[in-house]
């Protein structure tokens, strides 16, 4: 083991954020090539319903792919070169690893984990018949017809209808064959799914095997819990045990402990190589953006105690309902709490908090503009605004602003 010291640390940290493509201005190169190989090198893609600002799954690739439009992902998705599943959410995952979601199907067609507690098998039956003859179905297709009661053929309850949909979609049987906004249409996964794609079920080491190689290969380092983050599979956890025990012994990874303590895997000469450069470009992040949605790792690495607190009840929130991350060179300097006015093309910043030590900060400054400019393109807006709420160094934002 080696205890690290805080040089050490500082070039983990940098090798960490070159891993997830946030030190270079195109790690992936740019536009809907540059988003194809960024979801297959970060390993998944988180989805989220929140749009306050643009949603997280745009968010997260606009932070790495000069050039990203929201469309892209409908285009790799119709290209059959991504697919949507489960990862520790919701996520887009690039098609390659398709076979990696067949145990979790499995495990939930079988009854072994549940999905929903009690499916309604015939009502799983008729909207499986009525996609195999009819074709795809948008959600809104299974709503009930509204002011009348007489039920047509082929209408049914929103609410049972839509957990029959997720639950044949989470079993397997369907897949998602596009989207419009957050609104998913089904079609059967043999319908979907390229003739070419793996789909051989992978046995608990293969599954090991593939998360424990994703995940030094996308952050550079893993914790033997961050392997299986959030997945509650005894055995997948077992299997990932031993695989790290092996390893080890065979000198593959070497584990390392913190300043703080905590202790992490590494590739066994991941300190030989130099340390990746920075450069001053301030990056405006998503919450659910894969280097921060850890946030015990986000906290050991970089002293970052983050929570989205759009959560937590508004008498108790300390930094605002949708509070974005922000990254200056290796740092996390501070959070924006922001809100996109689509009709008004105005971006409202409702409240910032950054490091005390960056006032007066000339280069910060003008990377903090810049990239407050690219982001207001982002959401579509023409102009920032100032909230109400707290806004640190408010007097020489507003007058550089105004300088602009």
């Amino acid at each position: 083991m080696i205890k690290l010291k805080q040089q050490q640390l500082k070039h983990l940290c940098r090798r960490v954020l070159s891993a997830q493509g946030l030190l270079k201005y195109k790690p992936y190169g740019q536009g809907l090539a540059g988003a194809r190989a960024a979801i297959k090198n970060l390993g998944y893609v988180q989805l989220d319903s929140i749009s306050v600002i643009e949603r997280a799954h745009h968010h997260v690739l606009y932070s790495r792919v000069p050039g990203y439009q929201p469309t892209m992902i409908e285009k790799l998705m119709q290209g059959g070169e991504v697919f949507e599943y489960w990862a520790h959410a919701a996520a887009v995952l690039p098609i390659c690893d398709f076979r990696y979601s067949l145990p979790y199907k499995h495990a939930i067609k079988s009854g072994q984990t549940h999905w929903s507690k009690n499916p309604d098998r015939k009502l799983m039956k008729e909207l499986l018949a009525r996609i195999s003859s009819d074709g795809p179905l948008r959600s809104r297709d299974v709503k009930k017809q509204v002011d009348s009661n007489v039920k047509k053929s082929g209408w049914w309850d929103w609410k049972p209808a839509k957990r029959a949909l997720e639950q044949l979609y989470m079993q397997g049987n369907l897949m998602v064959s596009s989207r419009k906004g957050f609104e998913k249409t089904y079609d059967l996964t043999e319908r979907v799914l390229p003739s070419h794609v793996d789909t051989s079920m992978p046995d608990m080491d293969e599954l090991a095997t593939h998360l424990l190689d994703q995940q030094l290969r996308s952050y550079g380092l893993v914790s033997v819990k961050g392997i299986t983050y959030l997945r509650r599979n005894t055995k997948l956890k077992t299997a990932v045990q031993n695989l790290v025990n092996e390893r080890l012994s065979q000198g593959k990874v070497q584990q390392i402990q913190l300043p703080n303590e905590s202790m992490y895997l590494i590739e066994a000469e991941a300190f030989e190589n130099s340390m990746p450069r920075v450069n001053n470009k301030l990056r405006i992040l998503s919450p659910f953006d894969n280097t921060v949605i850890q946030r015990d790792r986000l906290n050991d690495l970089f002293g970052f105690n983050y929570q989205l607190e759009c959560y937590v009840p508004a008498s108790k929130r300390q930094y605002g309902y949708f509070s974005l991350p922000l990254l200056y060179r290796e740092e996390f300097i501070g959070r924006m709490d922001c809100k996109a006015h689509r009709k008004e093309r105005l971006l409202e910043i409702k409240s910032l908090h950054l490091a005390a030590d960056l006032k007066g900060d000339e280069v910060f400054i003008e990377y903090f503009l810049s990239a407050l400019d690219e982001f207001k393109g982002f959401q579509a807006c023409e102009t920032l605004i100032f909230g109400e709420g707290p806004i640190d160094f408010k007097p020489w934002l507003y007058q550089s602003l105004k300088a602009r």
